[in-house]
């Protein structure tokens, strides 16, 4: 019994690996993350911009939460219609599940922001900055597998 166990699992992580490397050779796909990268360096801008802005008047962790938000808003609109190029499904419903992969990002935005400034001394905007970088290909792979699939 195990034996089967062991054997599907190689099964599925030989699928997985053929998949993948298919992927990778459609230049369609490379295309995708060009784009997906362009809107993410405007909603990377976007984002440490609100955050400059909203820093001054509340907590930093509140600051960020805020400019996250506005960013993914703005990224969901651009990656629907030009990096995905999605003609189907419900739109709000991508949204909503735009906005699931984008809160799994924030956290792991959070953690490496209060890691960064907290533990590692970092100035906020850089701490941000880095963190926004570090969650970026997490976000894209939720989108792509999930959100606009």
């Amino acid at each position: 019994m195990e034996e089967a166990r062991v054997e599907s699992a190689a099964v599925r992580v030989r699928g997985h690996a053929r998949r993948f490397h298919l992927a990778v050779r459609h230049p369609d796909n490379w295309m995708q993350v060009l784009r997906y990268c362009a809107v993410g360096g405007a909603g990377y801008v976007v984002n440490l911009a609100a955050f400059l802005l909203a820093d001054r008047s509340m907590p930093y962790t509140l600051a960020f939460v805020l400019a996250f938000v506005l960013a993914a808003t703005s990224n969901f609109a651009w990656n629907r219609a030009w990096t995905f190029r999605v003609r189907h499904g419900v739109p709000h419903h991508q949204y909503v599940r735009f906005l699931t992969v984008s809160a799994m990002a924030l956290c792991l935005d959070l953690g490496v922001l209060r890691a960064l400034v907290e533990a590692g001394g970092l100035a906020k905007v850089t701490a941000a900055a880095i963190a926004i970088l570090v969650a970026t290909p997490v976000s894209f792979l939720g989108n792509k597998l999930w959100t606009f699939q």
